[in-house]
């Protein structure tokens, strides 16, 4: 439980992974620039023009290494990975529950309110952070306010149409706050509207591909417990979606995600220079503001946090792991409701 989950990404366009004995080769130009052994990884992440060894891919499945391949923009394309682990007897629990219409109900209703709780705590704490006196702060205010309204409704919800609306108006307002959360560079990273595929400005490209590093994580959690991550409760079955870690995202989404791209914002670690417009209107990510993200992200993954319901102190990298653990004993039977985690 305390062995930290470490993450190998891979952003320089050009390089071949391959294996030497029980270590990851990294190559440039022919030359090796570093080996890691397979012991001290958990997962690897290939951002753009990664070439790999077909030694290499069938070594890191044979000893649970998921490699993920994502292109220049951080979109996943790919993810390689052994047999799952993990009981069979829990994947059709996990069905079960997928066909029963009130437990999708009310693990759907779990994923919401965490993530809604984790939102106004998110604003709360930019409130307390910041100068009363400021005129953000009552836009702030007012969002908190909203999303508490909506803790309540969720709460009372009967089904999970309701539910998924409450959880879409909250949502909105969460989103209206965003640009009062930044103290730098507001006309650079004004936010406007969430946008995807493909981002349209510099905030929505930060966000997507820090959301898509946190998919990886939680995925790979889901799959390491022996979950299905295809067969979710509040995102439902689409072909190449992984619901259910969409599903455990919600809760992580708030004060791991959206709170790292503010540091980096208002501690100016990034600016114009990070961000390139495409011809389609495509905001893309420079690699050099890729390394200074996921060092952001890794430093982050190691800080400690207090659980409050396993009662110990844990690296954040670890709580996907914990939270889909959580989950497969609810799924199981060993616990009444899943409980989300909430961050104070």
């Amino acid at each position: 439980m305390k062995t930290h989950l470490n993450t190998l990404f891979v952003t320089t366009e050009g390089s071949y992974l391959a294996k030497e004995g029980d270590t990851v080769s990294i190559r440039l130009n022919r030359q090796t620039q570093t080996r890691l052994p397979f012991h001290n990884l958990d997962s690897i992440v290939c951002i753009g023009r990664i070439s790999l060894s077909p030694q290499l891919m069938q070594a890191a499945s044979q000893a649970g290494i998921s490699i993920s391949l994502l292109d220049e923009r951080g979109r996943f394309r790919a993810l390689i990975q052994g047999f799952t682990s993990g009981n069979v007897l829990l994947r059709r629990e996990q069905y079960r529950a997928a066909d029963n219409e009130e437990r999708t109900f009310t693990l759907a209703r779990s994923f919401v309110l965490g993530k809604l709780a984790n939102c106004r705590t998110v604003l709360r704490r930019a409130i307390r952070d910041a100068n009363e006196l400021e005129p953000r702060v009552q836009t702030i205010e007012r969002a908190a306010v909203r999303i508490k309204i909506a803790i309540e409704s969720a709460t009372t919800a009967s089904d999970i149409h309701e539910l998924r609306g409450i959880e879409g108006e909250a949502a909105t307002k969460y989103f209206s706050a965003f640009n009062s959360l930044q103290t730098q560079f507001q006309d650079f990273f004004a936010f406007q509207k969430r946008s995807k595929r493909p981002p349209l400005d510099s905030i929505n490209s930060l966000m997507s591909f820090i959301y898509t590093l946190l998919t990886h994580d939680v995925r790979s959690a889901c799959e390491s417990t022996g979950l299905d991550s295809a067969v979710g409760y509040l995102h439902r079955d689409r072909p190449g979606r992984p619901g259910l870690a969409l599903d455990l995202m919600e809760e992580f989404r708030p004060w791991l995600a959206d709170r790292l791209v503010f540091s980096l914002i208002n501690r100016q670690q990034l600016n114009s220079s990070a961000f390139q417009t495409l011809e389609n209107g495509a905001v893309v990510i420079s690699p050099e503001a890729r390394r200074i993200i996921l060092t952001a992200w890794q430093q982050r993954k190691s800080e400690e946090i207090y659980h409050p319901f396993i009662n110990e102190k844990i690296t954040i990298g670890l709580l996907p792991l914990i939270q889909a653990r959580l989950l497969a004993r609810h799924l199981r039977g060993d616990l009444d409701l899943y409980p989300p985690f909430l961050w104070k």
